[in-house]
């Protein structure tokens, strides 16, 4: 027994250190650039480190402004210990997840044992979870998506533990269940109506013990409703509901022209016609293609999500080979009545209500990262019974099968790292904003002959990325007397601090000929991209996509 124990540790240890592995190595190159969500998390971080207020100058906020989303502040301030050890770079930033994504792993090996009283299984779990392509590309990112996740599986551990230890300990297994499911809120926006909704459905499927209970869960309840408190105050506030205007069916701009449209188009009698195409209905449509299009094969083991940052594309958020593993683990558990299966099929169908409400990005895996759970669970009971029911069958092929089975999950993974590590930089930089470390490396080294930077906002928020790459000192910059800021469609750009500008070189008035003849006499070093600028003015400095193809040209007024 001493030594099948020591086996599963041997095990465990090594399945987290493949999980490390394939989160931290090469982190600071791959992705090929840090996003502006990296960057603004970033430097919020560095700037509640340095003088405790981010840089609209609130002293420790709950809710971030940044770019007028208002970013939830637990990455935010997760990040700050990695900025402290590293410095405001690429692995300052990346550590927090790549540890927190290694974390998740050990955590589901300890969630699954507690779900199914199975070390097997638990063990296979985290190791499919250490090489999903899902959770893989957005812990080597800075996401909060991937944070919530973490969270979320720690509270269910918790919430499981209070039901299966003594009255001593249930209280405060109680507690800080609730209290990682309330820092899920504080998290990511899917997981603000994941976790309540799942917490409910949690309270009715353990209606029993929670009767049997009730001083302790009423503590407990109590506790996780008071943390609540600041989030449900900024709702109700102007401003609360900024990101959901940004991306929701709702909201979207199309949607009353389409409906215009189809009334138009319609044969239908008035009444009918009314009835059919109005608000209600084409959101009730858009909504539930939205939900059933996250089970959709393609999305789960083939193509992957369309959104260049949120997916490595070219295999699904899960390898194919796990497809008949997922359908058997499913009739395994209906046919085996598994203990809790209730549980991970509840997860299953209420993670993706949050995303089936937005207009962008469809299917999308982002939004969706909580389902990578359930998922890998299930695949996991479905290769444990599996195996088991081929070792009753035949054992003589129980080798071969050994043999097929690792060569099969080695050849995947490795077209996936090939992919990754290859083909993904090169053709996808441009959709992680790369280009911009480069043209304020050559900004930084020739700024001081200047006496304005003009960087134009094409690609979107150049601010940040200066602020970033230039380290700039928050206190300069919260007390910068230059510094304007305007909001457009629910957005906030920074047109000017110190002597940098960000107009887009593109509009009316401010291209290169207009910037020129409303400065003169001013030195100006000029960042844009190709066209921006007349073809007869030297270009000092190119940067390039990794595909070749041109992202920034550096030009002056001399």
């Amino acid at each position: 027994m001493s030594k099948l124990l020591t086996h599963k540790t041997t095990l465990l240890i090594l399945i987290i250190l493949l999980a490390f592995f394939l989160r931290f190595n090469k982190v600071t190159t791959d992705p090929p650039s840090l996003n502006w969500d990296e960057v603004s998390i970033a430097y919020n971080s560095y700037s509640i480190l340095k003088t405790g207020h981010d840089e609209w100058g609130q002293f420790l906020p709950i809710h971030f402004k940044a770019f007028g989303e208002y970013k939830l502040p637990s990455q935010i301030y997760f990040s700050i210990p990695g900025i402290w050890l590293f410095g405001l770079n690429e692995l300052g930033v990346r550590i927090t997840p790549v540890v927190y994504g290694t974390l998740t792993v050990l955590l589901l090996f300890f969630l699954v044992k507690e779900l199914l009283d199975n070390q097997w299984v638990g063990l296979i779990s985290a190791f499919l979870l250490s090489i999903s392509p899902w959770h893989i590309q957005l812990t080597r990112g800075s996401f909060e998506s991937s944070f919530s996740v973490f969270w979320v599986v720690l509270g269910l551990w918790l919430i499981l533990k209070a039901t299966h230890v003594k009255d001593k300990l249930t209280n405060w297994y109680l507690i800080l269940g609730g209290l990682a499911f309330s820092v899920s809120i504080y998290t990511y926006n899917s997981a603000r109506v994941f976790a309540p909704m799942f917490l409910l459905f949690l309270a009715w499927y353990f209606r029993q013990w929670l009767l049997s209970h009730k001083k302790n869960v009423a503590i407990a309840t109590a506790v996780f409703l008071i943390t609540l408190i600041p989030v449900v105050q900024f709702i109700l506030q102007t401003g609360g509901n900024s990101r959901y205007k940004l991306v929701s069916v709702t909201d979207d701009p199309g949607l009353i022209p389409r409906i215009d449209q189809a009334r138009n188009n319609s044969t239908l009698p008035h009444i009918f016609n009314i009835l059919v195409n109005n608000r209600y209905s084409y959101a009730s449509y858009y909504i539930a293609g939205n939900y059933l299009a996250h089970f959709d094969p393609r999305f789960l083991f083939i193509s992957g999500a369309p959104h260049k940052q949120h997916h490595v594309q070219g295999v699904g958020e899960m390898y194919l080979f796990q497809l008949p593993l997922v359908l058997y683990g499913l009739w395994v558990m209906w046919k085996k009545k598994l203990k809790y299966r209730g549980i991970l099929i509840a997860w299953t169908l209420l993670v993706f209500i949050p995303v089936s409400v937005t207009n962008d990005s469809i299917p999308n895996a982002l939004r969706t990262l909580l389902a990578v759970i359930p998922y890998e669970i299930i695949c996991a009971i479905g290769g444990y019974y599996g195996y088991l029911k081929l070792k009753k069958q035949d054992r003589n092929w129980l080798p071969v099968l050994r043999i097929i089975a690792i060569f099969v999950v080695l050849v995947s993974i490795s077209l996936y790292l090939y992919n990754y590590y290859f083909n993904y930089p090169k053709n996808y930089s441009r959709d992680w904003q790369y280009g911009y470390k480069q043209a304020v490396d050559y900004m930084k080294l020739n700024q001081d002959q200047y006496d304005q930077i003009v960087f134009s906002r094409t690609y979107g928020e150049p601010h940040i990325f200066v602020l970033f790459f230039t380290a700039y000192d928050p206190v300069k910059f919260l007390n910068d007397k230059n510094l304007i800021r305007y909001e457009d469609h629910h957005w906030i750009w920074v047109y000017h601090f110190d002597k940098y500008w960000f107009p887009d070189l593109g509009d009316v008035g401010t291209k290169y000929a207009d910037w020129v003849k409303n400065n003169p006499g001013q030195k100006i070093l000029f960042v844009g991209k190709q066209g921006d600028f007349p073809a007869d003015r030297p270009v000092l400095d190119q940067v390039n996509f990794l595909s070749g193809d041109p992202a920034f040209e550096v030009v002056n007024n001399k």
